[in-house]
């Protein structure tokens, strides 16, 4: 494992971006080589990059400093919920907070824009992931989604609070 870069999780900044912006793209790449590593491929769960676009989506990337160091979005799962989908953390970031940052900031952004649940899946080869998911109040729902009912996925969904 790497070195962990010297990381202020004070110094982080969330900014939404169009999914089909490099700064995404570059950190996409970085995840979907993740799912390689850890499940044999690439995620083949279809995403269209519009669905990331307001009103219904948003896609957010975290920066420190001015370097790009978390990414994640939410698109509409239904009419009161909104799915959370591709959620990852530079490698060598992680550990410091930008995960649970970035999930608050979407759930917010969710809760703004009036849905009333967030729901995700994840894999169990990502335990870290899962815990993130579930001390921030995640618990497990009926499989969804591209992976339903394979070993491997595994649903979690979440009551938003509303907007204040």
């Amino acid at each position: 494992m790497p070195a962990r870069a010297q990381s202020d999780p004070g110094d982080f900044t969330v900014r939404a971006l169009v999914y089909g912006d490099a700064v995404v793209r570059a950190l996409e790449a970085e995840l979907q080589q993740e799912y390689v590593e850890r499940y044999g491929g690439v995620d083949e769960a279809p995403v269209h990059p519009t669905q990331f676009a307001p009103p219904d989506g948003v896609f957010l990337v975290g920066f420190a400093g001015a370097e790009p160091v978390a990414s994640g979005g939410f698109r509409r799962h239904d009419d009161e919920a909104a799915e959370i989908r591709r959620m990852y953390v530079v490698e060598d970031r992680r550990g410091v907070g930008y995960a649970r940052r970035l999930l608050a900031e979407l759930e917010m952004r969710a809760a703004a824009v009036g849905y009333r649940r967030i729901v995700l899946e994840t894999g169990l080869r990502q335990p870290e992931a899962i815990a993130l998911y579930e001390s921030s109040g995640y618990t497990s729902i009926p499989d969804f989604g591209f992976y339903a009912g394979r070993d491997l996925s595994r649903s979690l969904g979440k009551e938003l609070d509303p907007p204040a």
